[in-house]
Protein backbone atom coordinates (compact mmCIF):
# COMPACT_ATOMS: atom_id res chain seq x y z
CA UNK A 1 0.00 0.00 0.00
CA UNK A 2 2.84 2.40 0.80
CA UNK A 3 4.31 2.01 -2.71
CA UNK A 4 0.92 2.54 -4.32
CA UNK A 5 0.34 5.69 -2.28
CA UNK A 6 3.69 7.18 -3.28
CA UNK A 7 3.17 6.33 -6.95
CA UNK A 8 -0.27 7.95 -6.89
CA UNK A 9 1.22 11.17 -5.56
CA UNK A 10 3.92 11.08 -8.22
CA UNK A 11 1.30 10.42 -10.90
CA UNK A 12 -0.60 13.53 -9.80
CA UNK A 13 2.60 15.55 -10.06
CA UNK A 14 3.14 14.36 -13.65
CA UNK A 15 -0.40 15.32 -14.65
CA UNK A 16 -0.21 18.77 -13.05
CA UNK A 17 3.31 19.83 -14.03
CA UNK A 18 4.28 17.93 -17.17
CA UNK A 19 4.10 21.01 -19.40
CA UNK A 20 6.81 22.81 -17.41
CA UNK A 21 9.11 19.79 -17.12
CA UNK A 22 10.61 20.44 -20.54
CA UNK A 23 14.25 19.64 -19.74
CA UNK A 24 15.98 16.40 -18.82
CA UNK A 25 17.24 17.85 -15.52
CA UNK A 26 13.71 18.90 -14.54
CA UNK A 27 12.39 15.42 -15.27
CA UNK A 28 15.19 13.86 -13.20
CA UNK A 29 14.69 16.09 -10.17
CA UNK A 30 10.91 16.26 -10.11
CA UNK A 31 10.03 12.75 -11.26
CA UNK A 32 12.83 10.20 -11.62
CA UNK A 33 14.52 10.70 -8.25
CA UNK A 34 11.17 10.66 -6.38
CA UNK A 35 10.33 7.48 -8.30
CA UNK A 36 13.53 5.86 -7.04
CA UNK A 37 12.74 7.07 -3.53
CA UNK A 38 9.29 5.50 -3.81
CA UNK A 39 11.03 2.19 -4.51
CA UNK A 40 13.10 2.62 -1.35
CA UNK A 41 16.46 3.69 -2.78
CA UNK A 42 18.55 6.30 -0.99
CA UNK A 43 18.98 8.96 -3.67
CA UNK A 44 21.29 10.90 -1.35
CA UNK A 45 23.74 8.01 -1.09
CA UNK A 46 26.12 8.18 -4.09
CA UNK A 47 27.26 4.64 -3.36
CA UNK A 48 23.72 3.37 -3.99
CA UNK A 49 22.29 5.82 -6.55
CA UNK A 50 25.22 6.87 -8.75
CA UNK A 51 24.54 9.93 -10.92
CA UNK A 52 26.33 10.40 -14.24
CA UNK A 53 27.68 6.86 -14.14
CA UNK A 54 30.76 6.61 -16.38
CA UNK A 55 32.26 3.58 -18.04
CA UNK A 56 34.62 3.28 -21.03
CA UNK A 57 32.97 1.24 -23.76
CA UNK A 58 35.33 0.15 -26.56
CA UNK A 59 36.46 3.27 -28.39
CA UNK A 60 33.83 5.34 -26.58
CA UNK A 61 35.60 6.97 -23.64
CA UNK A 62 33.87 8.68 -20.74
CA UNK A 63 30.31 8.01 -21.87
CA UNK A 64 27.68 8.38 -19.19
CA UNK A 65 24.27 7.08 -18.26
CA UNK A 66 22.19 9.25 -15.98
CA UNK A 67 22.03 6.85 -13.04
CA UNK A 68 23.31 3.47 -11.98
CA UNK A 69 21.81 1.65 -9.01
CA UNK A 70 24.12 -0.46 -6.88
CA UNK A 71 22.50 -3.24 -4.84
CA UNK A 72 24.59 -5.34 -2.46
CA UNK A 73 27.79 -3.96 -3.96
CA UNK A 74 26.88 -4.71 -7.59
CA UNK A 75 25.66 -2.45 -10.39
CA UNK A 76 22.20 -3.90 -10.94
CA UNK A 77 20.20 -1.24 -12.75
CA UNK A 78 21.01 1.44 -15.35
CA UNK A 79 18.75 4.44 -15.98
CA UNK A 80 18.71 6.83 -18.92
CA UNK A 81 16.48 9.92 -18.68
CA UNK A 82 14.90 12.20 -21.26
CA UNK A 83 12.69 15.32 -20.94
CA UNK A 84 9.11 14.49 -19.92
CA UNK A 85 7.80 16.25 -23.03
CA UNK A 86 9.78 13.92 -25.30
CA UNK A 87 8.31 10.64 -26.50
CA UNK A 88 10.60 7.67 -25.96
CA UNK A 89 11.95 5.57 -28.81
CA UNK A 90 14.69 3.05 -29.41
CA UNK A 91 17.37 5.58 -30.45
CA UNK A 92 17.28 7.01 -26.91
CA UNK A 93 18.57 3.70 -25.56
CA UNK A 94 21.93 3.69 -27.39
CA UNK A 95 24.01 4.36 -24.25
CA UNK A 96 22.08 1.73 -22.32
CA UNK A 97 22.86 -0.81 -25.06
CA UNK A 98 26.58 -0.10 -24.89
CA UNK A 99 26.76 -0.11 -21.09
CA UNK A 100 24.64 -3.20 -20.63
CA UNK A 101 27.25 -5.58 -22.00
CA UNK A 102 30.20 -4.22 -20.01
CA UNK A 103 28.60 -3.90 -16.55
CA UNK A 104 26.99 -6.36 -14.17
CA UNK A 105 23.60 -4.72 -14.67
CA UNK A 106 20.75 -7.10 -15.49
CA UNK A 107 18.14 -4.38 -15.93
CA UNK A 108 17.91 -1.00 -17.62
CA UNK A 109 15.25 1.71 -17.58
CA UNK A 110 14.59 4.30 -20.27
CA UNK A 111 12.32 7.06 -18.97
CA UNK A 112 11.09 10.60 -19.49
CA UNK A 113 9.69 10.73 -15.96
CA UNK A 114 6.18 9.85 -17.09
CA UNK A 115 6.81 6.79 -19.23
CA UNK A 116 9.12 4.03 -18.01
CA UNK A 117 10.45 1.20 -20.20
CA UNK A 118 12.24 -1.72 -18.48
CA UNK A 119 14.77 -3.84 -20.38
CA UNK A 120 16.78 -6.97 -19.62
CA UNK A 121 18.74 -9.61 -21.58
CA UNK A 122 16.06 -12.29 -21.92
CA UNK A 123 16.74 -12.97 -25.60
CA UNK A 124 20.56 -13.03 -25.51
CA UNK A 125 22.74 -13.06 -22.37
CA UNK A 126 24.61 -9.79 -21.67
CA UNK A 127 22.94 -8.08 -24.61
CA UNK A 128 20.06 -5.72 -23.88
CA UNK A 129 16.82 -6.73 -25.57
CA UNK A 130 15.47 -4.44 -28.27
CA UNK A 131 11.99 -4.52 -26.75
CA UNK A 132 11.13 -3.73 -23.11
CA UNK A 133 9.73 -6.56 -21.02
CA UNK A 134 7.63 -4.09 -19.03
CA UNK A 135 6.48 -0.53 -19.55
CA UNK A 136 4.04 1.76 -17.83
CA UNK A 137 2.89 5.36 -17.81
CA UNK A 138 2.45 7.20 -14.50
CA UNK A 139 -0.41 9.17 -16.05
CA UNK A 140 -2.34 5.92 -16.53
CA UNK A 141 -1.12 3.83 -13.59
CA UNK A 142 -2.76 0.43 -13.17
CA UNK A 143 -2.87 -1.98 -10.22
CA UNK A 144 -0.88 -4.49 -12.28
CA UNK A 145 1.86 -1.86 -12.76
CA UNK A 146 2.18 -1.40 -9.00
CA UNK A 147 2.47 -5.17 -8.50
CA UNK A 148 5.23 -5.40 -11.11
CA UNK A 149 7.12 -2.42 -9.66
CA UNK A 150 6.99 -3.93 -6.17
CA UNK A 151 9.58 -6.49 -7.32
CA UNK A 152 12.06 -3.63 -7.91
CA UNK A 153 11.81 -2.22 -4.39
CA UNK A 154 15.16 -1.96 -2.61
CA UNK A 155 14.04 -4.07 0.32
CA UNK A 156 12.83 -6.93 -1.92
CA UNK A 157 15.37 -6.72 -4.75
CA UNK A 158 16.15 -10.27 -5.89
CA UNK A 159 17.71 -10.59 -9.35
CA UNK A 160 16.61 -14.19 -9.88
CA UNK A 161 13.03 -13.48 -8.94
CA UNK A 162 12.90 -10.33 -11.08
CA UNK A 163 14.31 -12.18 -14.10
CA UNK A 164 11.52 -14.75 -13.74
CA UNK A 165 8.98 -11.93 -13.50
CA UNK A 166 10.55 -10.20 -16.51
CA UNK A 167 10.26 -13.35 -18.62
CA UNK A 168 6.64 -13.75 -17.59
CA UNK A 169 5.83 -10.10 -18.36
CA UNK A 170 7.58 -10.34 -21.72
CA UNK A 171 5.52 -13.38 -22.71
CA UNK A 172 2.31 -11.85 -21.40
CA UNK A 173 2.97 -8.68 -23.39
CA UNK A 174 3.64 -10.66 -26.56
CA UNK A 175 0.46 -12.70 -26.12
CA UNK A 176 -1.58 -9.56 -25.44
CA UNK A 177 -0.19 -7.89 -28.55
CA UNK A 178 -0.94 -10.96 -30.66
CA UNK A 179 -4.54 -11.07 -29.41
CA UNK A 180 -4.97 -7.34 -30.07
CA UNK A 181 -3.73 -7.86 -33.62
CA UNK A 182 -6.13 -10.76 -34.13
CA UNK A 183 -8.99 -8.65 -32.77
CA UNK A 184 -8.34 -5.90 -35.31
CA UNK A 185 -7.06 -7.92 -38.28
CA UNK A 186 -7.81 -11.64 -37.95
CA UNK A 187 -5.11 -13.81 -39.46
CA UNK A 188 -5.95 -16.50 -42.02
CA UNK A 189 -5.11 -19.14 -39.38
CA UNK A 190 -7.60 -17.74 -36.88
CA UNK A 191 -10.28 -17.28 -39.55
CA UNK A 192 -9.88 -20.91 -40.60
CA UNK A 193 -9.95 -22.12 -36.97
CA UNK A 194 -13.16 -20.23 -36.18
CA UNK A 195 -14.81 -21.09 -39.48
CA UNK A 196 -14.29 -24.82 -38.95
CA UNK A 197 -16.09 -24.54 -35.59
CA UNK A 198 -19.12 -22.62 -36.85
CA UNK A 199 -19.87 -24.25 -40.21
CA UNK A 200 -19.55 -27.56 -42.06
CA UNK A 201 -19.58 -25.87 -45.45
CA UNK A 202 -16.57 -25.75 -47.75
CA UNK A 203 -14.31 -22.87 -46.76
CA UNK A 204 -14.54 -20.79 -49.86
CA UNK A 205 -12.86 -17.39 -50.07
CA UNK A 206 -16.25 -15.72 -49.67
CA UNK A 207 -17.12 -17.71 -46.54
CA UNK A 208 -13.74 -17.01 -44.94
CA UNK A 209 -14.15 -13.31 -45.70
CA UNK A 210 -17.58 -13.36 -44.03
CA UNK A 211 -16.18 -15.06 -40.91
CA UNK A 212 -13.26 -12.60 -40.80
CA UNK A 213 -15.68 -9.65 -40.77
CA UNK A 214 -17.51 -11.05 -37.77
CA UNK A 215 -14.47 -11.82 -35.60
CA UNK A 216 -13.68 -8.20 -34.54
CA UNK A 217 -17.39 -7.60 -33.81
CA UNK A 218 -17.52 -10.77 -31.73
CA UNK A 219 -14.47 -9.74 -29.70
CA UNK A 220 -15.98 -6.32 -29.03
CA UNK A 221 -19.34 -7.82 -28.07
CA UNK A 222 -17.68 -10.17 -25.57
CA UNK A 223 -15.73 -7.29 -24.00
CA UNK A 224 -18.84 -5.08 -23.75
CA UNK A 225 -20.82 -7.90 -22.16
CA UNK A 226 -18.10 -8.58 -19.55
CA UNK A 227 -17.88 -4.87 -18.71
CA UNK A 228 -21.66 -4.63 -18.35
CA UNK A 229 -21.65 -7.63 -16.02
CA UNK A 230 -19.00 -6.04 -13.81
CA UNK A 231 -20.75 -2.68 -13.73
CA UNK A 232 -24.07 -4.30 -12.89
CA UNK A 233 -22.44 -6.32 -10.10
CA UNK A 234 -20.70 -3.24 -8.68
CA UNK A 235 -23.89 -1.17 -8.69
CA UNK A 236 -26.10 -3.85 -7.18
CA UNK A 237 -26.84 -3.12 -3.53
CA UNK A 238 -29.00 -5.68 -1.75
CA UNK A 239 -30.15 -5.52 1.84
CA UNK A 240 -28.46 -8.76 2.85
CA UNK A 241 -25.06 -8.25 1.26
CA UNK A 242 -22.40 -5.59 0.89
CA UNK A 243 -21.71 -4.19 -2.60
CA UNK A 244 -18.93 -6.08 -4.34
CA UNK A 245 -16.91 -2.91 -4.84
CA UNK A 246 -16.52 -2.35 -1.10
CA UNK A 247 -16.45 -5.91 0.22
CA UNK A 248 -12.69 -5.84 0.83
CA UNK A 249 -12.62 -2.42 2.53
CA UNK A 250 -12.46 -2.30 6.32
CA UNK A 251 -12.57 1.04 8.10
CA UNK A 252 -10.37 0.80 11.19
CA UNK A 253 -10.90 2.45 14.55
CA UNK A 254 -7.81 4.61 13.96
CA UNK A 255 -9.33 5.87 10.70
CA UNK A 256 -12.59 6.67 12.46
CA UNK A 257 -10.70 8.50 15.20
CA UNK A 258 -8.67 10.38 12.58
CA UNK A 259 -11.87 11.41 10.82
CA UNK A 260 -13.35 12.66 14.11
CA UNK A 261 -10.22 14.75 14.78
CA UNK A 262 -10.32 16.30 11.31
CA UNK A 263 -14.06 16.97 11.72
CA UNK A 264 -13.39 18.69 15.05
CA UNK A 265 -10.69 20.86 13.47
CA UNK A 266 -12.85 21.64 10.43
CA UNK A 267 -15.86 22.58 12.57
CA UNK A 268 -14.07 25.86 13.30
CA UNK A 269 -15.01 26.90 9.76
CA UNK A 270 -17.91 24.72 8.60
CA UNK A 271 -20.76 22.70 10.05
CA UNK A 272 -19.52 19.21 11.02
CA UNK A 273 -22.24 17.68 8.83
CA UNK A 274 -20.45 19.06 5.77
CA UNK A 275 -17.37 16.90 6.49
CA UNK A 276 -17.65 13.35 5.19
CA UNK A 277 -15.50 10.24 4.98
CA UNK A 278 -15.07 7.78 2.12
CA UNK A 279 -12.87 4.75 2.66
CA UNK A 280 -11.04 2.84 -0.09
CA UNK A 281 -8.38 0.15 -0.26
CA UNK A 282 -5.59 2.73 -0.66
CA UNK A 283 -6.62 5.45 1.77
CA UNK A 284 -9.48 6.96 3.73
CA UNK A 285 -10.56 10.29 2.19
CA UNK A 286 -12.01 13.14 4.24
CA UNK A 287 -14.09 15.36 1.98
CA UNK A 288 -16.02 18.61 2.08
CA UNK A 289 -19.68 18.11 1.15
CA UNK A 290 -18.96 14.44 0.39
CA UNK A 291 -17.45 15.56 -2.93
CA UNK A 292 -14.39 13.75 -4.35
CA UNK A 293 -13.31 17.01 -5.94
CA UNK A 294 -13.11 18.65 -2.53
CA UNK A 295 -10.54 16.64 -0.55
CA UNK A 296 -9.70 18.00 2.90
CA UNK A 297 -7.18 15.30 3.80
CA UNK A 298 -6.38 11.63 3.33
CA UNK A 299 -5.72 9.13 6.09
CA UNK A 300 -3.06 6.79 4.69
CA UNK A 301 -3.05 4.30 7.54
CA UNK A 302 -2.95 1.01 5.58
CA UNK A 303 0.81 0.46 5.78
CA UNK A 304 2.06 -1.89 8.48
CA UNK A 305 5.20 0.20 9.08
CA UNK A 306 4.48 3.87 8.39
CA UNK A 307 1.34 6.00 8.44
CA UNK A 308 0.74 9.39 6.90
CA UNK A 309 -1.77 12.19 6.79
CA UNK A 310 -2.13 13.58 3.28
CA UNK A 311 -2.74 17.34 3.19
CA UNK A 312 -3.33 19.52 0.13
CA UNK A 313 -2.17 22.88 -1.14
CA UNK A 314 -4.10 25.31 -3.35
CA UNK A 315 -3.30 23.24 -6.48
CA UNK A 316 -4.41 19.98 -4.83
CA UNK A 317 -0.84 18.73 -4.56
CA UNK A 318 -0.71 16.19 -1.75
CA UNK A 319 1.97 16.22 0.94
CA UNK A 320 2.53 13.10 3.06
CA UNK A 321 2.95 14.02 6.73
CA UNK A 322 4.15 11.32 9.15
CA UNK A 323 1.65 10.32 11.81
CA UNK A 324 2.95 8.07 14.60
CA UNK A 325 -0.22 8.32 16.67
CA UNK A 326 -3.65 9.49 15.60
CA UNK A 327 -3.49 12.58 17.80
CA UNK A 328 -0.50 13.75 15.73
CA UNK A 329 -3.10 14.97 13.23
CA UNK A 330 -3.53 18.04 15.44
CA UNK A 331 -0.01 19.10 14.41
CA UNK A 332 -1.38 19.78 10.93
CA UNK A 333 -4.41 21.77 12.08
CA UNK A 334 -3.47 24.89 10.12
CA UNK A 335 -2.94 22.95 6.88
CA UNK A 336 -6.39 21.39 7.27
CA UNK A 337 -8.04 24.75 7.99
CA UNK A 338 -6.25 26.47 5.12
CA UNK A 339 -7.44 23.78 2.72
CA UNK A 340 -11.05 24.33 3.85
CA UNK A 341 -10.67 28.12 3.52
CA UNK A 342 -9.48 27.69 -0.07
CA UNK A 343 -12.43 25.49 -0.97
CA UNK A 344 -14.90 27.88 0.65
CA UNK A 345 -13.52 30.71 -1.47
CA UNK A 346 -13.79 28.59 -4.60
CA UNK A 347 -17.43 27.89 -3.77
Amino acid sequence: MELENRLEILANKVKQHQDVLSTEEAAKTALVLPFLQALGYDVFNPEEVIPEFTCDVGTKKGEKVDYAIRVDGKISLLIECKPSTQALNLKHASQLYRYFGVTEAKFAILTNGAEFKFYSDLDSTNRMDEKPFFEFDLRHLRKSDVRALAKFQRADFDIGRIVETAASLQMEGAVTKAIENEMENPSPELVKLIARQVTDRNLTAGLKAAVARHIPNAFNAIIRERLNERLTSAMTDTSDSEPASTSEIETTEDELEGFRIISAIGSELVEPTRIAMRDSQSYCAVLLDDNNRKPIARLRFNSQTTRHLGTFDADKNETLNPVSETRDIYKYRESILERIRIMLKEG
